[in-house]
C-alpha cells in the first residue's frame, strides 16, 4: 500500500477517506441493536436501568441519545436512520428490534434471543451483508421469558433454537445488504428466502426516520411523499435526501415521538407517534398513521407471498441527488462492490490457505465492522436533564458517573456486542483496535485516540471504564494496543506513524501516573483493589472491599502494571530513534519496571512476594489489618499474566541510546537485589537480542508446566481461565468464620457476581489467549529454538516457544472450524447449526467458550475481542 497505483479500489477508498479527500465513512452500520435498557436512556430516580425503558416500551419511546434497529444504517451523527421491520401476520408486534432478556430475566444475565449473523463488510462499508432468521410462526416471547425464569444458574440458557421454532424450517432467511455507489448514494437490498414447505405470507417494512433532535426546540426535519415511489427527506442538519423504492409499497407516515398515552397515561402531543406503523399494520388502526403523507418516520410496506424454496427481493436507493433511473445500474453496482470487497480481502488473507479459515477470518472481520455504533452521551447534560423536559431526581447529581461531568461522546465507536454490550468498554476496545489494525489501521488509531482525548479521559488521567461505572478499573492495556497497532500499521505501510505514537504516548503518561498514584496504596509497587477486568475469577469480589478489612495485592494487577511499564519503555525506545528526548522516558520506565518486579518477587526476610517457588506459580496476597498476610493459592489466569511482561530489543537499538545503556549499568550496580529478580537483560544469547521480563527461564518453565497441563489450564480449544484441578477439589479459604470457595466452572457462572453473564472460573477467553500467544512469540525471538518446553505437560514431547504458540493458535481456531464430522465446537453439538445447509456455514463469535468442549457462551455476537481470532 505504498502508492496509489498499487491500491485496489477499496484500499483507494480507505486512503481517500483518511486523507481527507472524501468521507466514505459518513454512512455505516451505526444503528445499535439495543438502545432500551442502557444507562444513557435511564432517567429513573433509583438507577433501575433495565426497567426504566424495557423492550415492551421501546416501540413507543422516542430515545434521547441514539436509535436501534435490525441491520440498521445511519449517518455518522445519526440524524437519519434506516432499518428493517418484519411481520409474519402472527406476532403481536412488528419485528422492529431484536428481542432479548434483561439481566434479571435471564438465568445467566441479559441475553439476546434471536438468530442472526454478520456475513461481510468492507472497511468503508461500501458493501455489507448480514442475515436475520425470521420465524414464520408466532415468536415465543413469553415462553423465552418463562422458561429462563424457571432455570437456575446451574442450567444452560434457554435459546430460541431450543423452542423448536426452527425444527420444521418454518422460517425465512432475510439477507440485508448495503452497497455505496458514492459516499452519499446508498443502495439497500433485502432478499427474503422462504425455507418452509408452504407458501410464506410475510410483510417486509423498511423504515426510515430521523432521530428526535427537535425535542428541545431545534429545527424539525420532515419526510414527504415525493411521488413516483420516492420520498423526500429534509433536514437542516444534513440537507435533503431522496429515497427511491422499487415496486409499489404503501408509505405509512408517523412521527418519531413518544406515545406518552401508552407509556405514562399522559396526553400525546400529536396523534401520530413512534408506534403508529406498528398499530396500523398489526392492529389495523389506520388512523395511527398520517393521511397527509408526511412525518419524521416512514415505513415502506411490502406484502409478499413467497412459494416454498423461493425468494423475493426489495430494493431501495437513498441518495443526495434524485435518481431518474434509480434501479438501472443497481444490480451492477452491487456486483462491482462485492467483487471489490473480495479483492480487498484476498490482499489481506495471503497467509490463510484453507477456504474454511478464510471464511472464518472474513466473518470475524465482518462482525467487527457491523459492531460499530454511534455513541452519544453528554454526562453533564444527562445528570442535569434537558430544558423543557422533566428534571431528573436530585440524587442523580451524586450518583452514577457524577464525577465524569467532562465526558462528552458523539462518536462512532467499536462495541463489544451491539445487543448485549451496546456501550464501549475501555479494555475491550483496546483489543478491538488490534483486530481492526490488520484491515483498517486508521480506524484503529482513531479509536485509541478517542479514549485518551479530553472528552473521554478524566482530568486525573483515568480512562473511562464502561457506562455502568466509568470510574471502575480495567486492566491497563491501552499502551499494549497502541504498540501492536503501530507495529501492524508500520508493517503494512512500510513506515510507522510516529505522530500517532507520540500523541498516544504523551496522553498515556497521564494515565500511567494516575495508576501509580491511585492504585498502589502502600507505595510498594504492589497494585491492589479494583475490577481489573477478570470479573469473578478471584476468591473475593475484586470491585468491593475485602471482607474484614485489609487489602488484596493482586498478582495480575501488579503484572499488568509491569507490562504497562514495558509497553511504555518499548514505545520510548521507538520514539527515541526519531527524537532523542524520549531516551529519558525510556530510563524512567525501565526503573518503574524494576521496582514493580521487585514487589512481585520475594525481596527479603520480612517481605512476602507473589511468586511461590514450590508451586511454580504467582498468587494474590491478602494483607490483613493485623499486619499478617495470606497467600491465596488459587491457580487462575491471574498467575499467568506475568508472562505478558516482556520486551525484546535488538543490540543495535541499545547501542544508539548510550544514556539508557549507562543508566541501566548504573542501576545494576546500585540495585543488584532488583536486577537479579528479572531476566538477564545484558545477555544476548548470541543473537544480538536483549530481553527484559518478569520471568527468567527457570520460572517461565515452571509457569508453563502448569499452563500446558491438560489437567490444569490446557484445553483442546485454548488456555482455561482457572485450573481444572478445582473441578473435583474446589479451592477453599476461611476468613473471619466465613468459607469462600472457587470451583472449576467450564461453562456459565453459578453466581450473580458482576451481573452473572460472564464467567472467568474455567472458560477459554480469546484476549488472554491472544496475549499468551504473542508473549510466547516474543520470548522466542530471544530464546530461539534452543529453549524447548514439554507440550502438553507429561507427554514427553518438547517444542520451541514459537511452535507452542502455533499449536495454541491451532486449538483456538478449532473452535470455529469444522472437524472431521463437519461440526464446529462453538456450536455446542447442535445438529441444526452444524449440518443444516442454511446454517452450517455461518459462525457466531461468542464472548467466551466452554473450557471442556469449546461451546460458545455469553454474548453471541461479541466479535469485539473474540475477533482477535482473525489475527491467528
Amino acid at each position: 500500500m505504498n502508492s496509489s497505483s498499487q491500491l485496489n479500489p477499496e484500499q483507494q477508498r480507505i486512503q481517500n477517506n483518511y486523507g481527507g479527500k472524501t468521507n466514505w465513512l459518513k454512512w455505516g452500520p451505526y444503528v445499535t441493536d439495543r438502545q432500551w435498557g442502557t444507562v444513557r436512556e435511564d432517567y429513573s430516580s433509583n438507577g433501575d436501568v433495565w426497567n426504566h425503558v424495557t423492550h415492551d416500551m421501546a416501540r413507543s419511546k422516542a430515545y434521547r441519545w441514539g436509535e436501534e434497529g435490525i441491520g440498521g444504517f445511519s449517518d455518522d451523527k445519526q440524524f437519519l436512520c434506516v432499518a428493517l421491520a418484519l411481520w409474519n401476520g402472527k406476532d403481536p408486534i412488528l419485528k422492529e428490534r431484536l428481542f432479548g432478556l434483561t439481566n434479571e430475566q435471564g438465568n445467566h444475565g441479559e441475553d439476546v434471543k434471536e438468530i442472526y449473523y454478520h456475513l461481510d463488510s468492507s472497511p468503508t462499508h461500501s458493501y455489507m451483508k448480514m442475515l436475520y432468521k425470521y420465524p414464520l410462526n408466532a415468536f415465543p416471547y413469553q415462553d423465552l421469558i418463562d422458561e429462563n425464569a424457571r432455570r437456575d444458574k446451574t442450567k444452560p440458557e434457554y435459546e430460541l433454537i431450543d423452542t423448536g421454532l426452527f425444527d420444521n424450517d418454518e422460517y425465512a432467511d432475510v439477507f440485508i445488504e448495503y452497497a455505496k455507489n458514492d459516499i452519499e448514494d446508498l443502495l439497500i437490498r433485502y432478499t427474503v428466502w422462504n425455507r418452509s414447505a408452504g407458501t410464506a405470507s410475510i410483510e417486509v417494512i423498511p423504515q426510515l426516520w430521523f432521530r428526535n433532535t427537535w425535542f428541545n426546540g431545534a429545527a424539525k426535519p420532515e419526510i414527504l411523499n415525493h411521488g413516483h415511489n420516492t420520498l423526500l427527506l429534509r433536514s437542516a442538519d444534513i440537507g435533503d435526501y431522496h429515497c427511491c423504492a422499487d415496486g409499489n409499497p404503501d408509505f405509512l407516515f408517523t412521527e418519531n415521538e413518544s406515545n406518552n398515552r401508552r407509556l405514562y397515561n399522559f396526553p400525546n402531543a400529536t396523534p401520530y407517534v413512534k408506534d403508529g406503523i406498528n398499530e396500523a399494520i398489526v392492529n389495523g388502526r389506520h388512523s395511527a398513521v398520517n393521511p397527509d403523507q408526511s412525518g419524521t418516520k416512514v415505513g415502506l410496506r411490502y406484502q409478499l407471498e413467497i412459494p416454498p424454496g423461493e425468494s423475493r427481493q426489495i430494493r431501495l436507493r437513498l441518495s443526495k441527488d434524485k435518481q431518474a433511473l434509480a434501479f438501472k445500474d443497481f444490480d451492477q453496482i452491487f456486483i462491482q462492490r462485492i467483487t471489490e470487497t473480495d479483492e480487498f480481502y484476498n490482499s489481506c488473507q495471503m497467509t490463510a490457505v484453507e477456504v474454511e479459515e478464510k471464511s472464518m477470518q472474513r466473518q470475524a472481520w465482518a462482525g467487527m465492522f457491523w459492531n460499530k455504533q454511534f455513541y452519544s452521551y453528554d454526562i453533564n447534560r444527562w445528570l442535569k436533564g434537558d430544558s423543557g423536559q422533566p428534571r431528573p431526581d436530585e440524587k442523580r447529581k451524586k450518583g452514577r458517573n457524577s464525577h465524569w461531568k467532562h465526558f462528552v461522546a458523539n462518536d462512532i465507536l467499536s462495541m463489544p456486542d451491539k445487543w448485549e454490550y451496546p456501550w464501549f468498554a475501555a479494555w475491550d476496545l483496546a483489543f478491538h483496535c488490534i483486530s481492526f489494525a490488520a484491515v483498517d489501521p486508521d480506524f484503529a488509531k482513531a479509536q485509541l485516540r478517542l479514549m485518551v482525548s479530553a472528552n473521554y479521559m478524566h482530568p486525573s488521567g483515568q480512562l473511562p471504564a464502561y457506562e455502568w461505572d466509568f470510574g471502575d478499573v480495567n486492566p491497563p492495556v491501552h499502551a499494549m494496543a497502541t504498540w501492536h497497532v503501530y507495529q501492524i500499521d508500520k508493517k503494512a505501510k512500510g513506515r510507522g506513524d510516529v505522530t500517532f505514537l507520540i500523541d498516544l504516548f504523551n496522553k498515556l503518561l497521564l494515565n500511567f501516573t494516575w495508576w501509580v498514584n491511585q492504585k498502589d496504596s502502600e507505595g510498594n509497587n504492589i497494585f491492589e483493589g479494583g475490577f481489573l477486568g477478570l470479573d469473578n475469577i478471584g476468591v473475593f469480589n475484586r470491585s468491593q472491599p475485602v471482607p474484614g478489612g485489609g487489602f488484596l495485592e493482586q498478582a495480575d494487577g501488579t503484572s499488568w502494571m509491569a507490562m504497562y511499564a514495558l509497553n511504555m519503555l518499548e514505545i520510548s525506545l521507538e520514539l527515541a530513534s526519531h527524537h532523542r528526548v524520549f531516551e529519558a522516558m525510556a530510563i524512567k520506565f525501565f526503573e518503574h519496571f524494576l521496582y514493580i518486579a521487585g514487589s512481585i518477587s520475594a525481596m527479603g526476610e520480612d517481605s512476602a512476594g507473589l511468586w511461590d517457588e514450590q508451586d511454580g506459580f504467582f498468587y494474590d496476597m491478602l494483607r490483613k489489618p493485623d499486619g499478617t498476610a495470606d497467600s491465596l493459592r488459587l491457580r487462575s489466569l491471574v498467575g499467568l499474566i506475568p508472562l505478558f511482561s516482556q520486551v525484546v530489543f535488538e543490540e543495535a537499538k541499545w547501542d544508539k541510546l548510550p544514556k539508557l545503556k549507562e543508566q541501566m549499568d548504573l542501576f545494576t550496580e546500585k540495585r543488584p537485589d532488583l536486577v537479579k529478580l528479572v531476566s538477564h537483560w545484558t545477555d544476548t544469547k548470541g543473537n544480538n537480542q536483549h530481553l527484559l521480563s518478569l520471568l527468567r527461564g527457570h520460572r517461565m518453565k515452571l509457569l508453563l508446566k502448569r499452563m500446558l497441563d491438560a489437567n490444569e489450564f490446557l484445553s483442546d480449544h485454548g488456555i482455561r481461565s482457572v485450573s481444572k484441578a478445582y473441578c473435583e477439589n474446589p479451592f477453599r479459604y476461611q476468613l473471619d468464620g466465613f468459607d469462600y470457595s472457587v470451583s472449576y466452572l467450564p461453562a456459565e457462572s453459578d453466581s450473580n457476581m458482576f451481573g452473572g453473564n460472564s464467567n472467568w472460573r474455567g472458560p477459554v477467553w480469546m484476549p488472554m489467549n491472544y496475549l499468551i500467544i504473542e508473549s510466547l512469540k516474543n520470548f522466542q525471538d530471544y530464546y530461539t529454538d534452543d529453549f524447548k518446553v514439554e507440550f502438553p505437560t507429561g507427554s514427553g514431547e518438547y517444542f520451541s516457544l514459537a511452535e507452542i504458540a502455533a499449536l495454541l493458535s491451532k486449538r483456538l481456531k478449532s473452535l470455529f472450524l469444522k472437524d472431521e464430522a463437519g461440526e464446529r465446537p462453538v456450536s455446542g453439538g447442535h445438529p441444526k447449526f452444524n449440518h443444516d445447509p442454511h446454517f452450517k456455514d455461518y459462525i457466531q463469535f461468542y464472548e467466551y467458550f466452554n473450557g471442556d468442549n469449546g461451546k460458545g457462551l455469553g454474548a453471541g455476537h461479541q466479535t469485539g475481542w473474540t475477533g482477535l481470532i482473525a489475527l491467528l
